[in-house]
């Protein structure tokens, strides 16, 4: 039997930071399914989102985050991150972490979509997520352990005091192991795998969202799927991420004749939000249209952007001919386990930070490169409340589980027809009619059956179809719910925004019903 004071499950940004910040008495372990460097968080091209320039305010990176995310958003939440990033940006270079600098010694800053000031911290042109995770994992507390290759398959959950102590886990071994703790925090990234087109890494399955809906937490905004508009397209596939960087540096979308196809789209063009801009380049493709980016204003591209250059190069493309041909993808959840500021989930003990979480950040649709801040504010926030406490180690015995059936299991999906149909109906533009198409698909599969089994004797990769599955249901029913168009998720029976019914309200499917946000008018301009 294993214990600690902290299990973290999951690897990326946010789960570093919190270790990082932890007091040096507290014992942690942090689970990830694969290794420590395959994550979202080491894939991040672009970088992070601070107030730091000249002329540039809090305030205004503030307002770009809530227009982006259609003012869904948690104001006082962004509020208090946005004003928090420049001294995040200022400890990390303090303690040594190598982001790019000009010749005068000052922080280089980026341009990405919607954003109104250049703003973006990077290291390494454009390999910002693994230049940050090195640096923590080169300045890991002596009392953390790392376990790799475990895959995380239970909460332990008193079902009398709704706490969580603990987990399960199939170790690389297959062997299921159990390991305690007074909290248990879920920092697995979101679900960008459930979809053919994706960004994102290929642990990235939904796990920590399918774990926590099982234990009973709220999960909410699950619709909210951005979409980023220039992912590698070659041969039908996507085959990795162009930064929204190269369109902040000049690059410009077009399509085969070389039209520009964000004139008079929206009045950022190019660097609209995400969700327009993907929007307009699906509707080219579903055109029997190529979309490329123009890279032919960018001076010494691959300097700058040695991570693409790779990418492209490796996918046979020619950079000499300064077109890289793209299509948009699955990117990034605005959804997920519904948290307060410190990461507190409604189950005593059980925590979730980064983008398995649903923080109130991101609204409808993410700012770029607010999810490494994120990861970020959040992990310290949750660093200072877990440090105020005196129940450390505190291991229960005799404890009334949340019970799970061992039955004949049902049967699962083939995981390759799953993403495609999740690309066709859960995608990018949604109808009624397909979403409940693609639900009744995925219900034969029996989903809260699912729910409610023992996956012990499961294989890790079945307990990941299982999770996949899971998300994926969670995506579609909120997507079929929510009957507006608003940020990331855009419904042609319903093309517009519905502020009077939709605004405030968030789809918790633990409950299965509606409630009201906790924002009172999120649409009021920020003042000082």
């Amino acid at each position: 039997m294993k214990s600690a004071d902290v299990i973290i499950v999951g690897s990326g940004v946010a789960a570093l930071q919190l270790s990082k910040r932890l007091r040096s008495d507290l014992n942690v372990i942090i689970i990830t399914k694969s290794n420590v460097q395959n994550s979202n968080s080491y894939k991040a091209q672009g970088g992070i989102a601070a107030a730091i320039g000249e002329g540039d305010d809090y305030r205004q990176h503030a307002d770009d985050t809530l227009e982006a995310g259609r003012f869904h958003n948690d104001p006082d939440i962004v509020i208090k991150m946005t004003k928090e990033a420049p001294a995040l940006i200022k400890e990390l270079v303090e303690e040594g972490c190598p982001f790019d600098q000009a010749s005068n010694g000052l922080l280089m800053l980026g341009m990405e979509g919607a954003h109104r000031q250049k703003r973006i911290v990077h290291g390494g042109g454009d390999a910002t997520g693994q230049r940050v995770i090195d640096f923590y994992l080169h300045r890991k507390n002596k009392k953390t352990t790392i376990i790799e290759n475990m895959t995380v398959f239970e909460l332990l959950v008193d079902k009398n005091q709704n706490s969580c102590f603990g987990v399960n886990g199939k170790n690389s071994d297959g062997q299921i192991e159990s390991i305690f703790a007074p909290h248990v925090v879920i920092a697995t990234g979101g679900c960008g795998q459930v979809y053919s087109f994706t960004s994102n890494a290929e642990t990235v399955t939904g796990d920590g969202i399918a774990l926590a809906y099982r234990a009973g937490a709220a999960i909410s905004d699950m619709e909210f799927v951005q979409f980023h508009p220039t992912l590698l397209y070659v041969d039908g596939k996507a085959q990795g991420l162009v930064s929204e960087a190269v369109r902040g540096e000049g690059a410009r979308l077009v399509s085969e004749d070389l039209t520009f196809i964000m004139d008079g789209i929206h009045p950022q063009g190019d660097l609209a939000p995400r969700h327009v801009v993907s929007q307009t380049i699906y509707q080219y493709i579903k055109n029997g249209q190529s979309v490329y980016l123009d890279i032919s204003s960018i001076k010494n591209f691959q300097t700058r952007f040695p991570t693409v250059t790779q990418l492209c190069e490796s996918n046979g493309i020619d950079l000499r001919k300064n077109l890289i041909p793209v299509a948009p993808g699955s990117h990034f959840l605005m959804g997920g386990i519904e948290t307060d500021l410190y990461g507190k989930t409604n189950i005593l003990g059980l925590y979730a930070i980064g983008e398995a979480a649903c923080t109130g950040i991101h609204g409808a649709n993410r700012l770029a490169s607010n999810s490494l801040l994120e990861g970020l504010f959040f992990g310290k926030n949750l660093a200072s409340w877990i440090n105020l406490q005196t129940n450390q180690n505190s291991i229960r015995q005799s404890i009334p589980l949340k019970s799970f059936v061992k039955e004949v299991q049902p049967p699962l999906p083939d995981i390759s027809e799953l993403k495609e149909r999740m690309m066709e109906f859960t995608g990018i533009v949604r109808t009624k009619q397909g979403l409940e198409r693609h639900k009744k698909w995925l219900e034969q599969f029996q989903v809260k059956k699912w729910l409610e089994m023992d996956y012990s004797t499961l294989t890790k990769e079945e307990i990941t179809k299982v999770f996949m599955l899971i998300s994926s249901w969670l995506i579609t029913s909120s997507a079929l719910d929510r009957t507006e168009s608003r940020g990331g998720h855009f419904r042609a029976d319903f093309p517009y925004e519905d502020d009077s019914h939709w605004l405030r309200k968030k789809i918790d499917h633990k409950r299965h019903s509606e409630k009201d946000g906790k924002n009172e008018q999120i649409k009021a301009t920020l003042t000082t």
